[in-house]
């Protein structure tokens, strides 16, 4: 039995669900980036949009898609308090003259064991995750795991991942031969400083990541780490389209996914 009907299912059944399995309540996250419900709308939803990003270009394909609620990882508020003129102004009210609510869900998606982009990636890239990775205050973001594969080819696996979402793949050095034998991934903005001192800690020889800081190769190269930059966008997009799924099962909602690739 599900929760839905022609009618449309409360939003507030849908994001105390989301809340519960994502545990919004207790996951930290970096400054500014709020989780959960952000924009109510009149309170049914009838259709779902998920995207990697807010946008006035997300916005627009949701309004076209006939979705009154939009689930995104990167959601409408990184910068503090604005202003809502100019752009700010104009998405704000197409949201409220299309009636449509916004849920966001940054790190408690992407550390989810099994609705999340690392766990989801490590997936797609054939790889089976053994632990955690990239510690967090009181939480690990992404995951690792162990298992011979020949490096040049873990990084074509990502190269087809990435450009099938509009965008591509790069890396730091890789030689002929090079086998993985340790491997970490943290999704996004997953290349830091802090990333590559755990990982030579942990003894990880390749770590996975969306994107990075041009100094994270050289650090990379000093510490024998190698880096495969799959695409923040691309290494992003697995989180919603499953959270999304998980919830039009549940709660018999028609959903679709959002392509926006920023080629990043």
């Amino acid at each position: 039995m599900t929760d839905g009907s022609v009618s449309g299912v409360a939003l507030a059944h849908v994001t105390a669900h989301l809340d519960g399995v994502l545990d919004i309540q207790t996951v930290p996250d970096y400054t500014n980036a709020l989780n959960g419900l952000q924009l109510a709308n009149q309170g049914k939803i009838v259709k779902i949009a998920a995207a990697v990003d807010f946008s006035s270009q997300t916005i627009g394909l949701t309004i076209d898609a006939g979705a009154n609620l939009m689930i995104v990882h990167h959601g409408m508020f990184w910068n503090g308090l604005q202003h809502f003129r100019g752009a700010p102004y104009a998405r704000m009210k197409a949201l409220i003259d299309n009636d449509i609510a916004v849920y966001a869900a940054h790190l408690p998606l992407d550390k989810h064991p099994e609705l999340g982009n690392n766990a989801l990636l490590a997936t797609a890239l054939g790889l089976v995750p053994s632990g955690e990775f990239a510690r967090y205050k009181t939480i690990a973001i992404g995951v690792r795991g162990t298992g011979e594969i020949q490096t040049p080819e873990l990084f074509e696996r990502a190269r087809l991942f990435a450009q099938a979402h509009g965008g591509d793949a790069r890396s730091t050095q890789i030689m002929s031969g090079q086998v993985t034998r340790s491997w970490a991934i943290c999704t996004g903005g997953g290349a830091s400083l802090e990333s590559l001192r755990e990982a030579a800690e942990t003894g990880i020889d390749t770590l996975i990541v969306g994107e990075g800081p041009h100094y994270t190769a050289i650090e990379a190269n000093e510490l024998g780490i190698t880096v495969i930059y799959a695409g923040h966008y691309a290494t992003e997009t697995l989180g919603v389209r499953a959270l999304s799924a998980h919830l039009s099962q549940k709660f018999d909602i028609p959903w679709t996914f959002l392509e926006a690739p920023t080629g990043l």
